[in-house]
């Protein structure tokens, strides 16, 4: 856009129509405006350099603006939900501005106005969404150490707050919610968070205020205070949630009748997942960042797209408390023998929870109205086969699941059979529906009859047998004769138009009925789309109904998906305990088993009150991160409410899992890979519990060999002796193995491997005690190594090895390379005046290499 000064010198020296649009175009200066000019949207000034560089449109000119031509793109109206869609992905928001005046009336340019903002967090037109995934608006606040955010699907009306007490859980949140956009205050400090995302909008600091957010919500919901929604004890989530509604409320310019409670997220009802762990299991996107090969891509056979979403949420956010749990695998139990009936009904029900919300918003398009009358058909096919279940959830949905006639009879008698896209020709209200409408319709259609009675007598009267009665839209009726038959033409006929080789004329007959045709068909519209509006006030008072409907609808779908995994993929129900513990019998991955071409080598797990850790040893690529993944991802599946990929399955209460698998460099906030993995142990550290399910891949491997042995050394003793969490160390510190002697609840267990020559066999089998070697020459060999390099790699081994049996032997309880973790040195006492719990992850590091200095 030009400049302030340009934009008073434009609205002083254009056309009555650009200052129209420099008018609309202030009030939305930071988003792309949509203009309707006809047939086509215009964008003008940097608006149109940047539509054209987003959406590869060409780039033209119209008129002048201090002498220099006035860029511009546009976009053709009838395609402008799939531009709106690209500019939606690339995080972009657009005003739409339409033509609201008539241009027969107008005097100067038609009357515009904004009628909607598009925004990648409001969307709702199904041209526009990714139908299995959830498309949320979040809002982000703090005060005082604590961190509010909201969330809000407005395709289907559900609104949830969270309120954590650390930058990380806030972190993982978002990981988890993945929003398409993000509101944010000026004044945010945690700039990292929202300064590189997609769709971040930073908002003023007075739309967060606690008072204005509580009465918005309040108006809202239309009540008198927000106690019944047991949000009040979270005012920073209630600050987020206030902008959040604010700013639907600016974008969509429309009631929200289906936004009609608001929940808060509470912690301790599910399993806490951190941002490392969501990312290291892959759940709903592996590392690459795609979609297949995840937990979501097995488990997923959900026969709608909103039972697909759903199914989604419950993978990121596993229950704790079993009773919930069980009443799922109850369910899942029952339907085992009857979810073939049931998921061809749901198939045909479809994805009716985004269709309410249109129908909320006024935005339903024809075929919205056809979906859900469908859905409404299946109600009474699917009571009778839920009317005999018996576990607790199915019978609620049973009671759920019931007919609404009046509501499907409306929409029998109103909309056709088949509907066309839009309502803007007509040919959507059903006939029989309005006796008004069926007769302007019966008199526009009986044209054609009238039209060639007409012909044949016209023929006959003026004996032209070439003449004939045609129309177009330029100049309506006509009768149309040869040039040759012009002697013949009655003086009554006025010519109309000439062509080359034919007359046209008009007679007062046919200029009274012409008026008369075009009149019932522009009063035929204009009473549909009247009828068509009247609709959305006729279903409104079914919107409470219908997304109750919805959501029952959705979770008995992911019921029967979850009944058709275990049957198709041979998964068994996990006994849930109220002891600690996880106890599998012929475990298997879930993913990595559906991917291999082989079959999957199952083992077993133990973990108790007498066994908490396994020490896991082998070889690179023999199985050790497979076997831990598929233990937490067990863990997780059963607490989902699924059946789980194992023979047996017994697991006790878990409050959380935290993987440290892998790490990379993140160069962006200055933090080495080494730096990565720390930052993620010391979380591990300060908040793991006894109840949590603990995954440690290779500690310490980034820095030294003695730092990283003594690193893993007492994170492995803090871990056993002081959190006692239920714990997997996977390690290549053979010396680590000696713990198991020294620390009671902890076990050795090693993945085997069979040398054959140069050759190795990797068996993935678990078996208990220690590895004898970690065969990392011979994976070597395997990844294509250079045969000199693994040769002058075996001699330099052999060296270290002789080297190591002639140093003096190590007494009976030590290890030479342990010797300042386990003799009696002064340092000890300078440890023993540490508080692990007290210190950072960057304090750790100082103070070891404090102690490495000392020594």
């Amino acid at each position: 856009m030009p400049s302030d000064q340009k934009v008073e010198q434009a609205l002083s020296t254009h056309t009555p129509m650009m200052q129209q649009y420099l008018g609309l175009k202030s009030a939305h200066p930071d988003i792309l405006l949509f203009y309707r000019m006809g047939d086509f949207y215009e964008l003008f000034y940097d608006d149109a350099k940047r539509a054209s560089a987003l959406l590869d449109i060409s780039l033209t000119k119209r008129g002048q603006s201090g002498g220099n031509p006035i860029p511009m793109a546009g976009v053709p109206y009838h395609a402008v939900e799939g531009y709106l869609a690209r500019l939606v992905q690339l995080g972009e928001s657009v005003a739409i501005c339409e033509q609201i005046g008539d241009p027969a009336t107008s005097k100067g340019p038609v009357d515009r106005k904004v009628v909607r903002i598009v925004t990648p967090g409001t969307v709702t037109d199904e041209a526009l969404l990714n139908e299995r995934q959830d498309n949320l608006l979040c809002a982000l606040s703090q005060m005082r150490g604590q961190y509010g955010l909201a969330q809000l699907d407005l395709s289907s009306g559900r609104f949830l707050l969270n309120q954590v007490d650390n930058i990380d859980d806030l972190a993982a949140l978002l990981q988890r919610l993945n929003p398409a956009e993000l509101l944010y205050p000026e004044d945010f400090s945690e700039h990292f968070l929202v300064e590189k995302r997609k769709g971040a909008r930073r908002r003023p600091v007075w739309e967060f205020e606690l008072a204005t957010a509580k009465r918005l919500l309040c108006q809202q919901f239309g009540t008198k205070d927000l106690l019944s929604f047991g949000v009040e004890d979270a005012p920073v989530a209630l600050m987020a949630g206030g902008c959040l509604m604010q700013y639907v409320k600016d974008t969509q310019r429309a009631a929200l009748p289906h936004i009609r409670a608001v929940a808060l997220e509470r912690a301790q009802d599910n399993i806490v997942l951190d941002a490392a762990t969501r990312r290291n299991l892959e759940l709903t996107q592996n590392l690459a960042g795609h979609y297949e090969h995840t937990l979501a891509a097995v488990l997923d056979r959900s026969q709608t797209a909103m039972g697909s979403r759903l199914l989604k949420r419950w993978i990121h956010a596993p229950l704790r408390q079993q009773p919930q749990v069980n009443a799922r695998l109850d369910a899942v139990s029952e339907l085992h023998t009857e979810y073939e009936q049931l998921q061809p009904l749901l198939r045909q029900i479809g994805d009716i929870e985004r269709v309410i919300a249109r129908l909320a918003l006024r935005s339903a398009r024809p075929r919205d109205f056809a979906r859900l009358r469908q859905a409404l058909q299946q109600l009474p096919l699917l009571a009778p086969e839920l009317a005999h279940l018996k576990s607790v959830l199915l019978c609620q949905t049973s009671q759920s699941v019931l007919p609404i006639p009046a509501l499907c009879q409306l929409l029998e008698q109103a909309i056709v059979e088949a509907p066309p896209v839009l309502i803007r020709d007509g040919g959507v209200i059903a006939p029989g529906y309005h006796a008004e409408l069926d007769q302007w319709r019966a008199l526009a259609e009986g044209a054609t009859d009238y039209l060639e009675q007409l012909e044949l007598r016209e023929r006959e009267r003026t004996g032209i047998a070439s003449l004939k009665v045609g129309f177009n839209r330029v100049h309506g009726y006509y009768i149309e004769t040869g040039r040759s038959a012009d002697t013949k033409v009655p003086a009554e006929y006025v010519r109309r138009q000439t062509l080359k080789n034919n007359e046209r004329y008009i007679i007062p007959e046919l200029k009274e009925y012409e008026d008369k045709v075009l009149g019932s068909q522009s009063k035929a519209l204009a009473l549909e789309k009247q009828l068509y509006e009247q609709l959305f006030e006729l279903t409104a008072p079914f919107l409470a109904q219908l997304q109750q409907l919805a959501q029952t609808l959705a979770e008995l779908d992911v019921l029967c998906t979850f009944a058709e995994r275990a049957d198709s993929l041979q998964y068994c129900r996990p006994k849930l305990s109220s002891t600690p513990g996880v106890s599998l019998t012929q475990a298997r991955h879930p993913v990595v088993e559906q991917v291999l071409t082989e079959p999957f080598i199952a083992n077993p797990l133990h973990l108790h009150a007498d066994r908490r850790m396994l020490m896991i040893t082998g070889p690179n690529m023999g199985g050790k991160s497979t076997y831990m993944r598929q233990t937490a991802l067990i863990v997780l599946i059963a607490y989902i409410g699924c059946f789980v990929p194992a023979e047996t399955a017994q697991i006790g209460p878990i409050d959380r899992i935290f993987t440290r698998i892998g790490a990379s460099d993140d160069l962006a906030s200055g933090r080495s890979t080494f730096m990565v993995e720390m930052t993620e142990t010391a979380t591990i550290l300060h908040h793991a519990t006894e109840q949590s399910l603990v995954l440690m891949d290779e500690i310490g491997r980034g820095t030294s060999t003695y730092d990283g042995l003594s690193l893993a050394w007492a994170c492995a003793d803090y871990l056993a002796t002081k959190i006692k969490a239920l714990t997997l160390f996977a390690t290549h510190y053979f010396e680590l193995t000696d713990l198991a002697e020294q620390l009671p609840g902890l076990a050795n267990v090693h993945l085997d491997a069979v040398e054959h020559g140069d050759d190795i066999v990797f068996m993935h089998h678990v078996q208990d005690g220690a590895a004898s070697k970690s065969f990392g020459l011979q994976v070597a060999q395997l990844a294509g190594v250079p045969k000199a390099v693994i040769l002058r790699a075996k001699h330099k081994l052999m060296e270290l090895e002789q080297q190591s049996h002639n140093a003096a032997p190590p007494t009976p309880t030590t290890q030479p390379q342990l010797s300042l973790l386990t003799e009696e040195h002064p340092i000890l006492a300078q440890l023993r005046d540490v508080s692990p719990d007290d210190l950072t992850a960057r304090q750790a590091l100082e103070l070891l290499y404090q102690l490495k200095q000392h020594l």
